[in-house]
């Protein structure tokens, strides 16, 4: 599992943090004003319309799905990496046109490595990279972006292929499920993972918070809708949290967002109808979880 050298760790930091809290959305933003039908996506050549050729768990023969042996053929620094993995709807064959693993993907993930690559100089792969869970080269990725895992519904295979990947050092965020009968799934899913780590609250004070951006408070994040309404929350999960699972070590494993939504703020940071103050704190959460994993 490769980690960034100090030197393009350093270099990137000091890109990040010279910049005003807000420019990371507000880059995004600025980035969609130049021209008309301006999608930062296709500008970096990435596909935009997840409907075509639509990756699903049916085989390793979808066109659409960039596999780690197809990336590998030009090396980066770093690649931010979807978990894609087995849900409640997917189960026994069932081939649905939605599959939760997917939400929000590819817009989300491609606009945010857009205003990362944009505000730092972190060799970043510009484009999304979707991975299977049972995938053998999942450990090329130090970090594992995963959502919706309240509809999670592991396979063996699926368990043993994440396992394998935490205990070998990879690091696992999760985000955008809420409530509390998701949590429960979600719990459920990850004590077969990992059934001898339990889940405990992250303190403020921990290293993720502070390791670009000094955040001092969780904000919920809402998803575009609610948020139009002034609304942030979403069934029961009115308090957003952050829990982790740590080794035996002390290393965080597993980052746990809850009850918020960071991946609907990095899709629609360019919209003036979304509230700067959440799509800045996503950005910004998400550059420090990114520096947290390639420098532990």
């Amino acid at each position: 599992m490769r980690l960034l050298s100090t030197y393009a760790l350093r270099k990137a930091a000091w890109a990040a943090m010279a910049l005003a809290p807000a420019g990371l959305a507000l880059a995004v933003a600025a980035g969609a004003q130049q021209a008309p039908g301006f999608d930062p996506r296709q500008a970096e050549g990435c596909d935009a319309d997840p409907t075509i050729e639509f990756p699903t768990l049916r085989g390793d023969d979808d066109p659409r799905l960039r596999s780690a042996r197809w990336r590998a053929n030009e090396p980066h620094e770093f690649y931010f990496t979807r978990a894609i993995y087995t849900d409640h709807r997917s189960r026994g064959g069932w081939r649905s046109r939605f599959q939760a693993w997917s939400t929000d993907w590819p817009k989300s993930d491609q606009q945010f490595i857009f205003g990362l690559r944009r505000l730092t100089d972190l060799d970043a792969y510009a484009c999304d990279n979707a991975v299977r869970l049972d995938d053998p080269e999942l450990r090329r990725y130090p970090l594992l972006y995963a959502v919706e895992v309240g509809y999670m519904s592991l396979t063996d295979a699926e368990v043993q292929g994440l396992r394998n990947y935490l205990l070998a050092g990879g690091f696992l965020v999760v985000d955008d499920f809420w409530g509390t009968l998701e949590w429960e799934n979600f719990q459920y899913e990850i004590g077969r993972v990992l059934p001898e780590y339990p889940i405990v609250e992250l303190p403020m004070d921990h290293p993720v918070f502070t390791s670009f951006y000094n955040i001092t408070e969780i904000v919920q994040v809402p998803a575009i809708n609610n948020a139009v309404r002034g609304r942030t929350w979403e069934r029961d999960g009115y308090v957003p949290h952050v829990r982790g699972i740590f080794d035996e070590r002390g290393r965080l494993m597993v980052l746990i967002h809850w009850n918020t939504d960071l991946g609907d703020a990095w899709e629609w940071a360019e919209q003036p109808v979304y509230p700067l103050r959440y799509s800045t704190y996503a950005y910004q959460m998400g550059v420090n979880f990114i520096v947290y994993a390639m420098s532990h």
